[in-house]
């Protein structure tokens, strides 16, 4: 319900109700001003785009205050996303003035201090996030991060690194007996670090040669850990080679396990190990192998383009890895599986061979 109305003093009064009841009004010197507003507000109701004027008044960091209580994140989602919205330059501009020139310069001087493509787009979708929240909930007429632009990224084949077969057995070679372990299933089974701390004897089928990845650990506070489920999606039953299944063997008979829980390594108060001190063996290992430029992840992609060479589809690759889609496998690792120039060559190669193979023997036999 809309109306305008003539003051005694000669200006306008447009008033409208909201979709609660409540009245608003502005006054406008001319009746063509007062219509405009009214009509721009009706519009905005009909497109969706309606914001209570008062709602403007409302900062990034005081929605994000209360919209944070009512998500589903795990701990490490929620100290990242925290994180992300301190960091950002505009958490307390009001959201009746931000804009978009506002994001655009948070993005330029994250870029400026140093911080990685990777990590300033992270931070970057986390914030975007929050600002979906205030739209959906009637906040922000628009959402101000719409058509940023984020620093360049390296490309997946550039910015990868992946050891060698030999740099592998090197580190195998190095690793502390109680650890090898674990850079085995990081190697051979793909596992992140958070994920191989947390097995547990009873994830192993020695007989099927099965590994279950079933939770992870992630920093709880300083120096304190916390066990949740693994990353969405990544819950998967691996099919390990019967090489790891022998060094878990050996790793159960000669280290033995811990606890009630049965862990295969153990840190304080009874827990898996903190991802820092999981960090602190491999460092110990790299330098004993002499490769300090390999990192623990680095092992993962090992066991990726392993799978991929040996022919392996994205959807195998995908359940391995423990991706939740397989578009993330792709972007990831798209440039390790052959084109179709690479198969057209394969293919006409193979037929060159028999061809020519078959000149060659009939060759022979005439000579004969």
């Amino acid at each position: 319900m809309a109306s305008i109305q003539k003051r005694e003093n000669g200006s306008w009064r447009a008033r409208y109700r909201d979709e609660t009841g409540k009245e608003h009004a502005r006054h406008f010197p001319r009746k063509i001003d007062a219509q405009r507003w009214l009509d721009e507000v009706t519009a905005s109701v009909v497109t969706g785009s309606y914001v209570d004027p008062k709602s403007g008044r409302v900062t990034l960091a005081s929605f994000f205050e209360d919209w944070s209580t009512r998500q589903l994140w795990a701990a490490g989602t929620s100290k990242a996303m925290s994180l992300a919205v301190r960091s950002c330059t505009f958490a307390d501009v009001e959201f009746r003035n931000l804009k978009r020139s506002h994001v655009e310069a948070w993005v330029k001087k994250m870029s400026q201090d140093g911080l990685a493509p990777g990590t300033v787009k992270t931070r970057f979708n986390n914030v975007r996030s929050v600002l979906r929240g205030a739209r959906n909930d009637r906040m922000l007429a628009t959402d101000p991060a719409d058509g940023v632009s984020l620093p360049r990224a390296r490309k997946a084949e550039h910015a990868m690194s992946i050891p060698s077969p030999a740099d592998v057995g090197a580190l195998l070679g190095a690793a502390e007996p109680w650890f090898k372990p674990f850079v085995a299933m990081c190697a051979f089974a793909g596992l992140r670090l958070g994920e191989a701390a947390a097995i547990q004897l009873g994830d192993i089928d020695f007989l099927r040669r099965t590994l279950a990845v079933q939770r992870q650990v992630q920093r709880a506070g300083k120096g304190e850990v916390s066990i949740t489920l693994p990353k969405y999606g990544s819950e998967r039953l691996v099919h390990i080679p019967d090489g790891l299944v022998q060094i878990l063997a050996a790793h159960v008979q000669h280290v033995g396990v811990h606890g009630e829980q049965q862990w295969l390594f153990i840190g304080d108060q009874g827990l898996p190990p903190h991802q820092n001190t999981s960090g602190y063996w491999w460092r110990k290992t790299v330098m004993a192998a002499g490769l300090e430029a390999v990192r623990l992840h680095d092992l993962r992609h090992f066991y990726a383009s392993g799978l991929i060479a040996a022919g392996c589809d994205v959807v195998t690759v995908q359940r391995a890895l423990g991706h939740s889609k397989a578009t993330t496998t792709l972007n990831t690792y798209a440039h390790l599986w052959p084109t179709a120039e690479d198969r057209t060559r394969s293919a006409a190669g193979a037929m060159m061979d028999e061809a020519l193979g078959i000149s060659a023997d009939s060759l022979r036999t005439q000579r004969a």
